[in-house]
């Protein structure tokens, strides 16, 4: 059997964990995270990463394997996660890719196109225009220059936002018009599945993982990891849905239940663009999770799928 790459996305809160573990273990195989903020050991409440009991079910990779204050991008998701591969294939027929940081996903999936260096004084002008204003300043920025991208990607993530202005400016052209989408080839076959529901239930489930969250103690962990930081910009890895909103309310800007309120509309939110980005990936087959009435058959589902493609292969 050719070596399968199995990756399982969806938006945030769709349910890609139970799924997740259930094909592991049934497969006996590892599971690589592609979520960019559960890379950080410190946020394992409001990134949701696996818990120490989840961990125990199956092998992880790339969960809190970084500090705060390291930084941490596709590129470098991209090459650490193919050398594993190499070392994983070796023992498993089927490794398993999952996350809903789309950018890490495609990185392995796809790969990146050959861009051109950015030149320093670019660099430093776009970092001395965030500190001087705001991310916010970035985003209209990044709007004016190419708006197909603003589009799609997360605008909250600070590196990212920056990177395309920078190339942007580098290059005279449009970020999105840069990037062909031509995939490199990889070593191995790739089967990716999305997991999906109405829109309403989707918000609604949403919703009640940040309440759960604010009572697993979110905002003691947000106190902890915002306590070093004041008016300077806070790092990538804390840019991010359920920490910038609490910073508001160690600043004074908010309060406390503003910030809760805003953290479920801004994860909706997030939850809204990763459906838009993976809506133009033609190679996902989408499963509706209530068109099934246990995580088992969902996994059954698509292990016939991994069954069906190694048939095409053989």
């Amino acid at each position: 059997m050719q070596p399968t790459l199995l990756v399982i996305q969806g938006p945030t809160g769709v349910g890609k964990t139970d799924v997740t573990l259930a094909l592991a273990n049934r497969l006996n195989t590892p599971i690589l995270n592609a979520d960019s903020r559960q890379i950080y050991r410190d946020l394992p409440i409001g990134t949701a990463a696996p818990t120490a009991e989840q961990l125990q079910q199956a092998q992880h990779y790339f969960v809190g394997i970084k500090s705060l204050d390291e930084t941490f991008s596709a590129g470098d998701f991209e090459r650490e996660a193919l050398a594993l591969l190499d070392t994983l294939f070796v023992r498993h027929d089927v490794v398993i890719l999952s996350g809903g940081s789309m950018m890490y996903v495609d990185a392995v999936c796809k790969g990146f196109d050959d861009l051109p260096s950015i030149d320093a004084d670019i660099r430093e002008r776009v970092r001395a225009e965030l500190l001087s204003h705001s991310l916010r300043h970035l985003q209209q920025w990044l709007l004016r220059l190419d708006p197909d991208y603003y589009d799609v990607v997360d605008l909250q993530n600070t590196q990212r936002v920056s990177h395309a202005i920078e190339m942007c400016l580098q290059t005279g052209k449009p970020y999105s018009s840069l990037r062909t989408g031509r995939a490199k080839q990889r070593p191995f076959g790739i089967l990716k599945v999305g997991l999906d529901m109405p829109r309403e239930q989707l918000y609604d489930r949403i919703n009640r993982r940040v309440d759960l969250m604010i009572a697993q103690g979110l905002l003691a962990e947000a106190e902890r990891v915002l306590e070093p930081y004041h008016n300077e910009p806070l790092p990538n890895s804390l840019n991010t849905v359920g920490y910038k909103e609490l910073f508001k309310v160690k600043t004074g800007e908010w309060t406390e239940d503003f910030a809760i309120s805003m953290i479920k509309q801004n994860s909706r939110r997030y939850a809204k663009r990763q459906l838009t980005w993976l809506r133009h990936d033609k190679d996902i087959h989408w499963l509706n999770i209530n068109d099934y009435e246990t995580t088992q058959d969902i996994t059954l589902a698509i292990c016939n799928m991994l069954s069906s493609m190694s048939e095409r292969h053989r």
